[in-house]
């Protein structure tokens, strides 16, 4: 099967059967199962998943491989074309919830991230490779670099583990850096209370707005007022000088339930 791959997709498809098959056991998967895979390149994984459940959907936007897979006359394979971060999620996948297995392209990758964060109901399961220095974010404790916005808010709702180190040989071409595949497992609750979900996401975001500034001057720096920074870190017994990559999870909910208390005494 001919094809040449497209930089600007930034394509790398995994060929390596070991890691393959610790991607399925990741994915512990059941034949009534849903599955769906973003960006399925040739089919490698794929083929995997169609052995083990009923039906798989899969999210490509290259219209060579769109070409290749309809050519497979597979009725389990339901081929959704476009742009993964501007496809309409639910409306295409109308019987959650779904196991979501994917190689991600590492160009997009964090775009892809705050889209499953915001269509996180659809999902019971995700397997999804990242770049290792974004993966190793995802994991990061406060007060490393590596602590970050996605840190924070995928923390929040998911269990997070290590799955497998991937080479860049896995791949056709190689890249350039080392992989890493995780494993999301979705909370039952938060891991702690945001308070209001888009407040939370909001502060947590201009946390880091300027990570060199102190907490105080970088949530100045996202536009917000500073009459209401300093009584909500007085009342959350949060440091105005402090770093925003320092801030624990439960710290974070306490900021966020501060500024509501004060907008509701206001």
């Amino acid at each position: 099967m001919s094809y040449q791959t497209k930089k600007r997709f930034g394509q790398h498809f995994l060929h390596d059967p070991g890691v393959i098959d610790k991607i399925i056991g990741a994915a512990r998967l059941e034949q009534q199962q849903r599955v769906v895979e973003i960006g399925p390149g040739l089919g490698v994984l794929t083929d995997q998943l169609l052995d083990k459940v009923g039906r798989v959907d899969v999210i490509e936007i290259d219209r060579d491989l769109i070409a290749l897979l309809h050519q497979r006359q597979d009725e389990h394979l339901i081929i959704h074309e476009g742009d993964v971060l501007k496809l309409p999620w639910p409306d295409l996948l109308i019987q959650p919830p779904y196991t979501l297995v994917a190689n991600l392209p590492y160009n997009i990758s964090s775009q892809i991230l705050f889209k499953l964060l915001d269509h996180r109901h659809l999902f019971a399961r995700m397997v999804l490779m990242f770049q290792r220095e974004v993966g190793e974010r995802l994991m990061a404790r406060p007060g490393t670099k590596d602590y970050g916005i996605l840190s924070v808010l995928c923390q929040l709702w998911y269990d997070i583990n290590k799955v497998v180190l991937v080479k860049p040989g896995a791949f056709n071409p190689p890249p350039k850096v080392d992989s890493l595949v995780l494993t999301f497992i979705p909370r039952a609750e938060p891991r702690v209370d945001p308070g209001d979900e888009f407040l939370f996401k909001k502060l947590v975001k201009g946390a880091f707005t300027q990570r060199r500034k102190t907490l105080r001057n970088s949530l100045l720096a996202s536009g917000i007022n500073a009459t209401a920074i300093d009584a909500a870190l007085t009342r959350a017994q949060i440091d105005p000088g402090c770093r925003g990559e320092t801030l624990s999870l439960p710290q974070f909910s306490a900021l966020t339930r501060a500024f509501l208390a004060i907008e509701a005494v206001a």
